[in-house]
């Protein structure tokens, strides 16, 4: 895979957006083993390469057990590896990726998160799926690919 367009030189200012969006969610409240592990789920979702490698790498590093990483796109089949927190928020992930949030979707959203932490999960729910489009787009080179 060959990258068309670094995205982040080409247009800095807008991936500087981008990113303040980013670290406001890492200071948000949220945990950053949630956040990360719906980044993963959207990405593995949406299909980005890039954003899949980068996210598997970070929880990795994180201390997540690679056991729990490989059956984040089978969460549902996993009984208690995730927790219920987890559980709501990665349904919740690929409700807002799919355009198609129920309202027994949204109902369980705010059963478990408050209004502000379920607006900010939106917001990195978002904010994935247009690094996703981005990444996509423009063929991000994955770091395990650049190694290859």
């Amino acid at each position: 895979m060959t990258t068309r367009l670094d995205y982040s030189k080409a247009s800095p200012e807008g991936y500087k957006a981008f990113g303040g969006v980013y670290v406001y969610l890492q200071n948000s409240g949220l945990s950053k083993e949630l956040i990360d592990l719906v980044y993963l789920r959207v990405s593995q979702i949406n299909g980005c390469a890039f954003c899949i490698d980068m996210h598997s790498r970070d929880l990795l590093k994180q201390g997540l057990a690679v056991g729990k990483l490989v059956l984040v796109p089978v969460w549902h089949d996993a009984g208690a590896v995730f927790t219920q927190r987890e559980r709501v928020a990665l349904a919740f992930a690929e409700a807002v990726t799919a355009s198609d949030v129920s309202d027994a979707d949204y109902a369980a959203a705010t059963g478990e998160f408050s209004d502000k932490e379920l607006a900010d999960l939106t917001y990195g729910i978002a904010l994935m799926n247009a690094f996703n489009r981005l990444g996509i787009t423009f063929r991000t080179t994955p770091a395990a690919a650049a190694k290859a």
